[in-house]
Order: C-alpha cells, then structure tokens, then sequence
C-alpha cells in the first residue's frame, strides 16, 4: 500500500518539475505565476478595507474622550517621507548637519592646534543637539539595514501587527494562506531548489569542458539562463526588466543590492562574470559550478584587501572583448530596497563602459532584504520560499563614460543618482559598511573643522 502511495505522489511530481525544466529550456512562460500575483493583490487589497474597517469599529470613542486624548498625546507619527518626523510641538526636519563630503576625504589632517580666539556661545552647538535628537528618533542609516515596512499588511506573521485575528474572516485568510505557504508551496520550493542547483551543477560541468569561443559563450548564455530560470521558480519570481536595448553584453554592470537574489533576477536574462569573495557551504557550490563553465573573479579574504590587486583582474577582464559583462554591486553590502548608499570607487577607476541597472522589488509579496548580521543564509532561503512570491522590477540604464577631468568618486556619484532616480530610491550619501563599524575618523574631524570655523567666524 505504501509502495503505491510514494506511485501516485511521484508521477505528478515528476511531471510538474518536467515541466518547469521544459519551460525554462524554452524560455517560455504559461502566466501562472502572473494570475497568481494578480490574486494576491486582490486578497490583500480586501484584508486591507476589512483591517480598516474592523480598526475603525474599535477605535470609536466618545468625541469628548477623544478631544482630551489628542490634547495630552505627544507621540510622534511618521510621514510618508522617512527623513521628517512629525510630533505635536512642531516639525523636525533633517538639514544634514553631519553628513560625509561625498566621500571627499583627504589626507590632509586639520590644524586644530592654532591659538585663535574662539567665541563659544550655547546657540552655536544646537544645530549639532538637534541632529543628535534626530538621530535617536530615527537616522538615516540604521533604518536602511531592517526590514521595509509596508503600507498595508501582506498576512504574514513576520510582518504581523496582530491583524491576524482582528475579524474571522481575516483569521480564516490567514490560516488557509499559512498552510498553503508552509505546507504545499515550501516543499515545492525545496524540491524545485535541489533539483535546479543538481541541474546547474550537472550543466556547467558539462559545457565546462567545451573548447573557449564564441560558440561557447552562446552555450553557456543559453544553459545558464535556462537553470537559472529553474531556480527562478524555487522562489516564485515574478521578474519584469525594462529598456532590454540597454542590456549589457561587454564591460561593467553595476546595480543597487538588496539581496543575493539579485544575480539570480539578472543571471536568468542575460549571462555575467562575478566578482566577490570565495564562499563556503551552499554559495560555494554555486561558486564553483558557474566557474567552470565562464570566466568569474573569486578571490580569498585577505586578497580583497589589496584594492591593487582586484583592480588588477578587473582590469585584464574588462579588455577581453569576449568576456561576459562583469557584476558588480558597488555598495558592499545588502540594502533594505528603500535608498542606495555609497558606491565604491574601485570599478569606476577602471575605465570603459559603465551599464547602470536599478532593481526595485516588491515588499508586499516579500521581503528580498538578506539582514545577514541577523539571519544567515540557510535562515533567510526558509524566509525566502515560505514568501507568497519574490515580484521585482529590473531596469537597463543608458551606458555612461567618465567625463574628462571627472574623478572616480564623483562618476560613482553620478551613476548611484541615476539608479536612485529610476529605482525610486533615496540617494544617501553613506557608506553601507556602517552597519558594521563605526564612522571613519576623517568624517569626525571635518565636522570637527566645521564646527571650529563656524565659532570663529561668529
């Protein structure tokens, strides 16, 4: 009896992943996933009139109790836009006070020294108390490293303000939506993730050992892009890439990053080098079968510490006109998909083509933010599959060249505002590395120069 149950369950299964391997060999799509998409939509546009209406039945109070409320509350409300905070005594607004030069930082060390007369008044640090008090309601830096916090609620517990039980039919949704999620979808997911990395695994190896060519190269676009698109459904994604004539097919590719699905959403269109640091465990093993079927810049710990070094093999990439457009994700480390921070100069040192790419995903699905200070990688792939769906935008930019006379950082500048702007992203002027260590010195000390002038003059 038993023989013939695993009999039944494993004809449709094999049948459904043929037909997913089927589908991505052809590149070819049934719109499945796009009703899906469209479905939850609705679902969570009635969760969000049947939360608000059941919001206002509680909150109904006498008129006079509510006048007396509003008189004594003096708790602050967010805005739509996340740099005012709103309060009863008035509107803060950030002025940038401390803020780096966009990343103009010499070796030129301030003289603090000189005996100057210096006139000290208490309204000349207010500026400095006031960005202080800005910074503890809410800074523009921490708050780009958790979770995007959504208009509406998605009917996910990580997400979750309680909402889950405020009417019946809201529970219902909810508890029929988390056994589909964790009961019929995420083993799914799993099965279909073994099966793409074996697959990837398999495939590479094989065109691995073909002679280096162009023929080659139209193999491995080919191959790749159909396992990757394999995998693309361990995750249900939906993905929509604009301006397709700005694809890049030589040079440098640089994009925001929000997550290390980001090479997944761009590897299932076209084929890239990467560059990045050598990996254990499960990103290892897909280090390892993508290098051996096109050409990848993997180095150790300690090589990336000598910028010469990476500069060097960037380089010698960049000038075979056969080599794969290379991937770079300028900012270092995972941003919450809500601004861009600083980009690194390093490969805008290089020289040649830039190709801007913007990807924008959409939270209301689920959250593509890897918090990897907070969740490691086998914690945030659970996150990822037990999602309703991973529906993101991609977006080719116009090639750009460094100007004549325009530094390194100031062509990084340039292209982070473009990518900004067609993402709908905030541009900030920060380094991402902050997350993980304290500002550099050299921002202390120019702060520390302009507070000094700013006594002097006065």
């Amino acid at each position: 009896m038993l023989y013939g149950i695993v009999n039944i369950c494993w004809i449709p299964l094999t049948g459904f992943i043929s037909f997913l391997i089927i589908l991505s060999a052809i590149n070819k799509s049934v719109g499945v996933r796009k009703a899906y998409v469209s479905l939850l939509l609705r679902i969570f546009e009635y969760g969000r009139v049947s939360i608000e209406s059941a919001s206002n039945e509680n909150s109904r109070i006498p008129e006079k109790k509510k006048d007396t409320d509003e008189n004594l509350r003096l708790e602050p409300i967010k805005g739509e836009d996340s740099n005012e905070v709103s309060s009863g005594a008035g509107l803060i607004t950030r002025d940038a006070v401390l803020l780096p030069q966009a990343q103009e930082i010499t070796n030129d060390k301030p003289n603090l020294t000189e005996k100057e007369e210096i006139n000290f008044d208490l309204e000349n640090c207010l500026d400095y108390v006031k960005s202080g008090v800005e910074a503890i309601i809410e800074d523009d830096v921490t708050s780009r490293f958790q979770a995007e916090e959504l208009k509406s609620w998605n009917m996910l517990t990580r997400t979750n303000r309680r909402y889950e039980f405020i009417s019946w039919k809201i529970t219902l949704i909810w508890m029929v939506g988390f056994a589909i999620r964790y009961f019929i979808l995420m083993p799914l997911r799993v099965l279909v993730c073994f099966i793409g990395v074996v697959w990837l695994t398999a495939c590479t190896a094989a065109v691995g050992n073909l002679k280096d060519g162009n023929e080659k190269r139209e193999i491995v676009n080919k191959v790749l892009g159909h396992c990757f698109g394999v995998l693309s459904s361990a995750i249900s994604a939906v993905i929509t890439y604009h301006n397709e004539d700005n694809r890049p097919s030589s040079g440098i590719c640089v994009a925001n990053h929000t997550s290390p699905i980001d090479v997944l959403v761009l590897m299932c269109d076209t084929t890239y080098s990467l560059i990045g640091q050598r990996h254990g465990g499960f990103l290892g093993v897909l280090q390892r079968a993508l290098a051996r079927a096109s050409p990848h810049i993997w180095f150790e710990r300690g090589e990336a510490k000598d910028r010469h070094t990476v500069a060097e093999r960037l380089r010698q990439h960049v000038s075979d006109p056969n080599n794969p457009p290379i991937l770079i994700f300028p900012e270092g480390t995972c941003i919450n998909n809500t601004s861009v921070m600083q980009f690194k100069k390093g490969s805008f040192e290089v020289g040649g083509v830039i190709y801007p790419v913007a990807i924008k995903y959409d939270p209301r699905f689920g959250d593509a933010f890897w918090n990897s200070s907070k969740y490691s990688m086998m914690q945030y792939l659970y996150m990822m599959m037990t999602s309703w769906a991973i529906v993101c935008d991609v977006w080719y930019l116009p090639p750009m060249y460094r100007q004549d006379g325009e530094s390194a950082i100031d062509f990084a500048n340039r292209v982070k505002g473009v990518i900004a702007k067609q993402g709908g992203l905030v541009d900030l002027v920060w380094d991402g590395q902050l997350k993980r260590m304290k500002p550099k010195k050299e921002w202390k000390e120019i702060q520390q120069v302009e507070f000094a002038n700013r006594l002097k003059s006065d």
